[in-house]
């Protein structure tokens, strides 16, 4: 039997462990990251058929090769100011909690590549700022400019009893 303590473990050291991928995408002047894996496509912005008595985040549904998706504007989820819709608009598309959503966004900006050490937690607010969605926040940096990203649980997000989106389990 062959020792091989001391040669290369089959195991990574956290430190070696690969990058996570985000999307990063804008919302005023804040850039904010969620999960490339949650993604499922990218679209230029649509007109929604609105649905009656919905929340005003909640824009409408688009039927996207048959199926019926609920599209929502982070911006007023998020209840940051009323933007233009313009060419720069986009939903993104993810697959979350077993179910597809639109998330309107002012733009996409690029795939981010990012260490679990650069993500640093929120900081706490004593209950100002409701950062339960939250991953973290990291700093990037690319072409020798540093980007602030907030991480967003996009999955916890999306899934919250206030979204309406997902059935709550049952007891």
């Amino acid at each position: 039997m062959e020792n091989t303590q001391g040669k290369g473990s089959a195991n990574p050291k956290p430190a070696e462990k690969a990058a996570r991928e985000y999307l990063s995408f804008q919302l005023g002047s804040v850039e904010y990251g969620i999960d490339i894996l949650k993604v499922q496509e990218i679209r230029g912005f649509e007109t929604s058929t609105r649905m009656f008595n919905a929340p005003p985040y909640v824009l409408g549904v688009l039927n996207m090769r048959g199926v019926i998706v609920p599209i929502l504007d982070m911006r007023l989820k998020f209840e940051m100011a009323e933007v233009a819709y313009n060419s720069q608009t986009v939903t993104i598309v993810l697959n979350v909690a077993n179910r597809v959503v639109g998330m309107v966004v002012d733009a996409v900006q690029d795939v981010v590549a990012i260490q679990a050490t650069e993500v640093k937690p929120a900081p706490d607010f004593n209950g100002a700022v409701n950062t339960q969605h939250i991953i973290g926040i990291a700093t990037v940096d690319q072409a020798e400019q540093q980007r602030m990203l907030v991480l967003l649980d996009i999955e916890k997000l999306m899934s919250g009893a206030d979204m309406g989106l997902v059935a709550e389990a049952v007891a």
